[in-house]
Formats: structure tokens, sequence, C-alpha cells
């Protein structure tokens, strides 16, 4: 029996992934919904296994059209607060008056729904589509849980990790937990909850958790390289930063955005074991902080979160 899974967003970098692992399951056909399909691989779009459908995240008639007869719907949209919260309860409501039985909101995260509105500000979005969720009696609606993407972590931006110096920059004591998941294993799981037809609500699959200490170890054995450890400052000292930042240059986001990332991880607020849900898909095998290591060359962790996707 064919299970149709739909992806709205589907040229997305998560979204390119989630395809090629949803093609491993012989029984799943997809339908992708974007503003521009040539976006996709020929290779992909030529697949007789996925349709696409053309429109934007606010065209009415083309979602119809694009979740109508779906089994289940993935939103992997990323962009500003009108998409994330409006876009997506257009989707949930297409879904409703089209019997779509399961919803995947745009998650893959940190345990948001442990924060309070506007304290990681990006993520009240996410808040809000799980609350739309939660009073839905037609759909019911599937939140995965990820922890971070272990690649954003290296990504200079997100400054834990800087490449010229082999030096890892932390705010705390470097004992605190980071939870992660690489994209593609995220994926993995993702097509997994796809073909569960049982699957719903909030699920935990997280590929691995470690320290910067310990993550400084692994560094160390699997590059045989030792990396230097800096501490930036206490936690208490991140908070009146971070907010400092926002409040004195609101217009330099990215001076700020990742410092409240950093403070409600190491707090230990959004952190969503030590009980995960793995378990239950054991044809996906978690990829661990030091398994990525060693897939990854050392001079290539900068740029990884660059390369997720490319060439699908």
């Amino acid at each position: 029996m064919t299970i149709t899974v739909g992806i709205a967003g589907i040229t997305g970098k998560l979204a390119r992934v989630l395809i090629s692992s949803l093609l491993k399951y012989p029984e799943v056909a997809i339908r992708g919904y974007c503003r521009d399909p040539s976006k996709l691989s020929s290779a992909l779009s030529s697949n007789p296994k996925i349709s696409l459908i053309k429109g934007d995240g606010f065209d009415t008639a083309a979602i119809n059209t694009f979740v109508s007869g779906c089994d289940v719907v993935v939103c992997c949209y990323l962009g500003d607060g009108k998409l994330m919260v409006d876009g997506q309860k257009l989707l949930i409501d297409r879904c409703a008056d089209n019997g779509v039985p399961r919803y995947v909101a745009s998650d893959w995260s940190i345990d948001y729904t442990k924060l309070e509105f506007g304290q990681l500000f990006p993520k009240d979005p996410m808040k809000h589509v799980k609350a739309y969720l939660d009073a839905q009696d037609k759909v019911k609606g599937v939140h995965i849980l990820v922890g971070g993407f272990i690649e954003t972590f290296f990504n200079p931006l997100f400054g834990t990790w800087d490449p010229a110096t082999t030096t890892f920059r932390f705010w705390g004591t470097g004992e605190e937990v980071w939870e992660g998941t690489t994209y593609v294993n995220a994926a993995e799981f993702t097509a997994a909850v796809c073909v569960d037809k049982d699957a719903y609500g909030i699920l935990k699959l997280v590929g691995g958790s470690t320290t910067i200490r310990g993550l400084a170890e692994s560094f160390e054995k699997v590059y045989g390289v030792k990396p230097k450890l800096e501490i930036l400052g206490l936690q208490k000292e991140l908070y009146e930063k971070m907010h400092d930042l926002r409040k004195t240059q609101p217009e330099n986001f990215y001076s700020y955005l990742f410092l409240f990332f950093q403070y409600y991880i190491i707090n230990g607020q959004t952190v969503i074991g030590p009980e995960y849900d793995n378990e239950k898909y054991p044809q996906v095998t978690p990829v661990t902080w030091e398994d990525f290591l060693r897939s990854v060359p050392q001079e290539q962790l900068a740029s990884s979160n660059f390369s997720v996707g490319q060439g699908v």
C-alpha cells in the first residue's frame, strides 16, 4: 500500500535530505510543494515517485491541491514569523479539510515546549503552531525534537568553534549538556516517523549528547589534535550580554541570535533527555557527536553546515 508523504518547502536543506531518506522506503510516494521546482535536481524532479506542485506559502488553491490525498504532510518551511505561523496554520487547515490525518510541524529543535513566550524568541512560532495543532480534532500534530543540528554548532556564526585557532569557545563550565543530531540523521528519523501511521505528538529523536569538554576529548581522539578551550564567561554574563546586544544593536541580529540559543541550551531549560524515543525506530542508527567528527575531515567542519543537501 502506497504512503503519500507531502513535503511543503521541498527545496529546503532538510527537505532535500529527507527526500533521500524517504526514497529508501519502497511504499512511499513523495509530493512536493515549493515556489520554484527548478531548484530541485533533475534526477529528483524526474523521479516517478516524486510529483511537484508549484505555489507559495499562502496560495490556498495550490496548497489544497498539494495536500489532497496525502497520508502525512511534513512542513519544511524556514522563514519569517508570518510564514512559520500563518503559513503553517493554512497548511494545517487544508490538511483538516482534506482528511490528512497527520502533520509534522517545522520543529527539529531543542525542547521549546519548556520555554516561555519571548525567552528564546525564534522559537515562539513553534509554540504557536503546537498550540494550534493541540486544538485540532481532525489532524494529529507531530513534533520531532532533535536538539541542535550538529553541523550548525561548527558554523562560525554560532561562535563555538574557531577553526583558525582550533579552539572551542564556550560560556559556563564546559560541563553543560549539548544534545545534537545531524541533518541526515534527523531526516532518517523523520522518514521513519512518516511511515509509522501511529506516530504523533512529541517524539524525542536525538543522535547523541555531549559536553564541550567531552567534545574536545572526542576531537583529540578522532583527529589526533588537542583543541584549545576558551571560557567566555559565566551563564549570567552571557544572559546580560545577549540582552544588552539585542537592546543596543537590534539591527545587528546575528550578534545576539546565537547567544540566545547558547544560553537556553547551557542553562538546561531546553534539554530533551535523558530518555529518548530512538528505540521506536531501530532501522535508524543514531549518529553521535563523535560519529559526526569521524565522518568529516577536520578542515571541513566549519563548512559542513553549508554542504548539507548539496547536489540533491
